[in-house]
């Protein structure tokens, strides 16, 4: 029973400290920058494609959900500004904390628990390398651009797509459709999302960097170490999520009508 309780403590103690020791290197160590750029790179790679595949299906659910309710409202001239409201605020802050947590944090982590096992962490720290400060700091760094970058491509598919299927498809007005954007959205909307992106990137690549670090068992250790990262990412990304939500309605006055 004291070994369960240790286990439950130590994981989640360890893995905040990881976030602390990331974020005080990123601003005390020199900036990699040649690794900065090959891990943007490669995340891009993994997560640009499933970002516009999930970001037209996403767009257009809302649109025709936020439509339907609009019309049976008798408020079919705000559904661009409730569409535009819900693809930002939570669609796609939520789009982009799946496709980094699934593509980026899951490949972040097989690539350090290879590393890890092929014992070049350790050969690092003979050398007297720190490993987060060599390799998780300018993957989280990257892991942080590139959630921004693809929350812009979901907000922008999200919006198209609430102009195709709530203009061409419902037959709506597009003039009520364009004018009724700022109705209800403001900009802080847009940097409270940009917000939840960054966090949402450097979480998953914590998570990641933290199940890859400490993978053990050969090449089925690093599979198991990829499978918990991306369920303990999903976990702490939605957590925050809702954290950081429930503190913008009490912190930040609504517009009304």
């Amino acid at each position: 029973m004291g070994f369960s309780a240790v286990s439950v403590v130590r994981g989640p103690g360890e893995l905040a400290a990881m976030v602390l020791d990331v974020t005080k290197l990123t601003f005390t160590t020199r900036f990699q920058f040649r690794e900065f750029i090959e891990q943007a790179w490669f995340i891009t790679s993994v997560t640009l494609m499933p970002t516009i595949l999930v970001s037209i299906p996403f767009g257009a659910v809302i649109s025709l959900q936020v439509g339907n309710l609009t019309g049976q409202l008798g408020a079919q001239s705000f559904a661009g500004a409730t569409a535009v409201l819900a693809t930002v605020r939570e669609a796609a802050p939520i789009a982009a904390a799946l496709i980094i947590a699934g593509a980026a944090g899951s490949a972040i982590c097989s690539d350090l628990g290879a590393r890890k096992i092929r014992e070049e962490i350790d050969a690092m720290e003979v050398l007297g390398v720190d490993p987060l400060a060599r390799l998780v700091v300018p993957r989280a760094l990257a892991t942080v651009f590139v959630s921004l970058m693809i929350i812009g491509i979901v907000i922008s598919a999200g919006i198209g797509g609430g102009y195709f299927f709530t203009v061409i498809v419902q037959g709506g007005s597009a003039g009520a459709f364009l004018s009724s954007f700022t109705a209800l959205a403001s900009i802080t909307d847009l940097y409270v999302a940009m917000v939840k992106a960054a966090l949402f990137g450097f979480l998953a690549a914590i998570v990641g960097a933290y199940k890859g670090l400490n993978a053990g068992g050969g090449p089925s250790g690093v599979g198991r170490a990829v499978n918990e990262s991306v369920i303990l990412a999903f976990m702490l990304l939605f957590f925050l999520n809702a954290i950081i939500t429930a503190l913008y309605f009490q912190l930040i006055p609504q517009p009304g009508l």
